[in-house]
């Protein structure tokens, strides 16, 4: 399932309009990567949610802005799962 998300991440960013061309797993969504603004995070999350079913809270958008697209597709899998429960 890591792929599936991690490939539907990167879509979900080009179609943003975000340069995937370069981006890893390892890359941060923050300013030292990406430079995701919350509005893009939030767009982000509500993408998120339809496919998986998964659900971010408004307040998690800082904390999601901390993580590389590698922990946030690890963050999304974990929460798959559980609602898949």
């Amino acid at each position: 399932m890591n792929d599936d998300v991690y490939t539907f991440l990167t879509e979900v960013l080009a179609d943003m309009n975000y340069d995937t061309a370069a981006v890893t797993p390892e890359t941060e969504l923050g300013p030292n990567g990406l430079d995701m603004e919350s509005l893009a995070i939030a767009e982000v999350s509500i993408q998120v949610e339809d496919r998986y079913g998964v659900k971010f809270e408004e307040d998690e958008a800082e904390q999601l802005a901390l993580m590389n697209l590698g922990q946030l597709v690890e963050e999304i899998v974990k929460r798959a799962a559980a609602v898949a429960k």
